[in-house]
């Protein structure tokens, strides 16, 4: 069996090794007699199964014991939902910058329970750059701010947290957590689906700083609480087990790997490769994020016209280069380079791009 490079944006590539790993512990799992999947998540062995993974995130990212950690079903999008539920009171005032795709869904998700304030919006310049901080209207009575760390599918991202002063910053971080090092403490939270850096689709990470647990929120059943979630270690109902544990092995994967710093310089390698094939083109390739937001993660670009772009996605495939098709919203080609992406990924895709272009150009 040969394995292709996979750049899809999500579900994406996982490590080989964890793959194995569980393909070899799927049957029978720990000594126990059955699957992790068959287990109850009740278990004292699951239940071991679970701490590990937290303690071992908090490790990776450097989680403070300010902040509580919840392991949730639904995805990053229930989760844009549940945050107004449960940060503000009903039709306070919350706002948001809106930064590409995924800015514009968290606002969708909110909008029934909070008064939406867009603080700035980069969509005239088509998602191309950052608003700068000087032109954002931040109200002084908002619930928290909302911000989209990694753009996936305009490849647009933040560099730093900004500074909103004493309001809460929420993240979603969902396909750029544990991609370099954050300073955890500067948001009151990051949430992010998992099926990019941190494992298989079906599980969400929220990381919540323990004081927002303790605001009254909006009226809201039991399983939409993040306190109740807190309060039973995020089995209030039955999660997704067998996503748990793969997360888990994800993870340390990870810090065997070096941990965050080091895929940070992985991360920043890999892109680089790309990007320099990208510029270097003569214009063949292009990409228009401005350069000081480009994000290392998701790389869209675009050919010189819509059929060398089907071309290019077609004889990638062949040569074993998967999901290379951008976004239905944007077109173009988009290339993702997440933690499980090798180094040699990047080299075969901007060998493929140079053959490509010395055929097609």
């Amino acid at each position: 069996m040969t394995r292709a490079f996979n750049f899809s944006a999500g579900p994406a590539t996982l490590p080989e090794s964890v793959l194995r790993q569980a393909q070899e512990e799927m049957l029978e799992w720990n000594g126990v007699g059955a699957s992790i999947v068959e287990i109850s998540h009740r278990s004292a062995d699951f239940v071991a199964v679970a701490a590990k993974a937290e303690a071992d995130l908090r490790t990776l990212i450097g989680i403070p014991d300010t902040h509580a950690v919840l392991f949730l079903g639904g995805g990053a999008t229930t989760q844009q939902a549940l945050l107004p539920l449960n940060l503000a009171a009903p039709g306070q005032r919350a706002d948001y910058l809106v930064t590409g795709h995924w800015g514009k869904t968290a606002i969708k998700q909110a909008r029934p329970y909070v008064d939406v304030n867009v603080v700035a919006s980069g969509e005239s310049g088509g998602f191309r750059d950052i608003p700068e901080r000087a032109q954002w209207q931040l109200s002084t009575d908002a619930a928290y701010v909302h911000i989209t760390a990694n753009e996936t599918i305009h490849g647009v991202e933040f560099r730093d947290a900004p500074d909103v002063g004493g309001v809460p910053l929420i993240a979603d971080f969902s396909s750029s957590i544990a991609s370099e090092p954050i300073d955890v403490s500067r948001y009151g939270v990051i949430y992010a689906g998992a099926q990019k850096n941190l494992g298989p689709v079906g599980i969400t990470v929220v990381i919540i700083r323990r004081d927002l647990l303790e605001r009254a929120g909006q009226p809201r059943a039991d399983i939409f609480d993040y306190r109740s979630h807190a309060a039973r270690d995020s089995m209030l109902n039955t999660p997704p087990t067998w996503n748990w544990y793969l997360l888990g092995l994800t993870v340390q994967w990870m810090l065997a790997q070096g941990g965050v710093e080091e895929f940070a310089r992985r991360n920043a390698q890999k892109s680089a490769l790309v990007y320099a094939a990208i510029d270097g083109s003569g214009g063949f390739y292009r990409n228009e994020v401005a350069s000081a937001v480009r994000s290392r993660m998701n790389i869209p670009f675009v050919l010189p016209s819509a059929e060398l772009d089907a071309r290019f996605v077609a004889e990638a495939k062949a040569a074993g280069l998967l999901a290379l098709k951008g976004h239905k919203a944007v077109g173009g080609i988009r290339a993702s380079l997440y933690n499980a992406m090798p180094l040699e990924g990047a080299q075969a895709l901007v060998a493929f791009m140079g053959d490509f272009q010395q055929r097609n150009g």
